[in-house]
């Protein structure tokens, strides 16, 4: 009982730390209205905000893991927090879209090794059986960011300017990093060390890198329309901006009980139940097309938007690590953060496309196009489980050959 209540306080740290790293990573979706009249520049230069922090996780993520895989973990956690304090500080005093962005990136080097680390962290915490539900509670620090920590910076920008929101976010990152200091266990699994060979392995595994391509799709494609959802909430279906507030409220509600929900489901068949969540998902974001134009039905699409929107991230993750640890298992680390590269390359083009989307035939569009996007990963998934079926079967026949033999 009591290793069972360590693990969850330790759990509970790292949620407390996704949850800040949460709440910056799409804090810009409520404030680019904002931001965009403060700065005097377009809504769609403003998304940068958005796609630039993305990259800088894509590219930061399996470089900056790779490079610190013999530090404590303990001790990484702490810097990571230190960084990601000090790039939100840099937001908060932007006068310019430049230092802004500088401080997006900044803070989006710390995003990507503490949710490669974390996952990983949260795995080796707890029994093989409960990998996916660990995952999903570390998660959860997102999913909560959604659900108060979004809306809530959204609230405070437009009562009292968008850099006040970067503000409060840094003082939530300060109270991250005493939580790691006070929660997490100092004997933490060390990191392995990843030679350039085994990263390569990794990168050039074909069920790994059909795994990336499906997390960059399935969740990427939600991003076409997120990211200008407050903007579509006003212009398309009418929402004044203290509705909208609320509305992502509500938004970030469906988000958490979707992600719970996933958790639970891929506990035992991974791929199975990613199947079924983005044919759901992409259905849903096919129907937004119609129903976004009309308050109640544009509102009952957008809930289910949103429940579907994290679901698939317990499943895909804790399906990396499982083929990471059967393919390279010395690179499981990297793996992950290389999947977390990927969920962040999903936000970066899904923000760049919705940009082109919104700018050339509007912004009512990027919902039958995030559905399409969506269903590319349904395609990927469906071909990942019939490789699935086919390699235990094939290991079946070895096994029977064997002991005939």
């Amino acid at each position: 009982m009591k290793e069972t209540n360590r693990s969850t306080l330790s759990l509970f740290a790292l949620a407390v730390s996704s949850f800040a790293i949460g709440t910056t990573e799409f804090i810009s979706v409520g404030l680019l209205p904002l931001i965009a009249k403060d700065l005097q520049i377009p809504v769609t230069t403003a998304a940068l905000t958005v796609t630039l922090y993305a990259l800088g996780v894509t590219f930061g993520a399996p470089v900056l893991t790779a490079v610190t895989s013999r530090v404590p973990r303990k001790l990484l956690l702490f810097w990571i927090m230190v960084v990601f304090i000090v790039g939100n500080s840099i937001a908060a005093a932007a006068t310019s879209i430049s230092v802004l962005l500088v401080g997006r990136i900044v803070s989006a080097l710390s995003h990507g090794i503490f949710m490669s680390i974390g996952s990983t962290i949260a795995a080796d915490l707890v029994p093989a059986n409960r990998r996916a539900s660990a995952i999903s509670m570390m998660f959860t620090g997102l999913t909560v960011a959604t659900v108060t920590g979004v809306p809530l910076g959204t609230y405070l920008g437009q009562q009292v300017g968008w850099r006040f929101a970067f503000v409060a976010i840094a003082v939530v990152g300060l109270i991250a990093l005493f939580a790691n200091s006070i929660l997490i266990p100092s004997r933490l699994q060390k990191g392995v060390r990843t030679t350039v060979r085994d990263q390569l392995k990794l990168v050039t595994n074909g069920r790994l890198v059909l795994m990336f391509l499906i997390t960059a799709l399935g969740y990427g494609g939600t991003f076409v329309v997120f990211t200008y959802l407050s903007p579509m909430l006003e212009s398309i279906t009418g929402f004044s901006g203290g509705a909208i507030a609320v509305i992502l409220l509500v938004y970030g509600i469906a988000i958490a009980i979707g992600n719970v929900i996933g958790g639970k489901v891929a506990n035992k068949n991974p791929l199975s139940a990613l199947f079924r969540m983005f044919i759901v998902h992409a259905l849903v974001l096919f129907v937004l097309f119609f129903t976004a134009p009309f308050p109640i039905a544009g509102l009952i699409t957008i809930m289910l938007m949103g429940l579907m929107a994290f679901m698939n991230v317990p499943g895909l993750q804790v399906y990396v690590v499982m083929l990471a640890e059967r393919y390279v298992p010395s690179a499981k680390d990297v793996a992950s953060a290389v999947n977390i590269a990927a969920f962040n390359a999903g936000i970066a083009i899904g923000a760049y496309l919705g940009g082109i989307i919104t700018d050339s035939i509007g912004l009512i569009h990027t919902t039958w196009i995030g559905g399409f996007m969506v269903m590319g990963a349904v395609i990927l998934t469906g071909w990942c489980q019939m490789l699935e079926r086919k390699g235990s079967k094939l290991a079946y026949n070895n096994k029977q050959e064997a002991q005939l033999s």
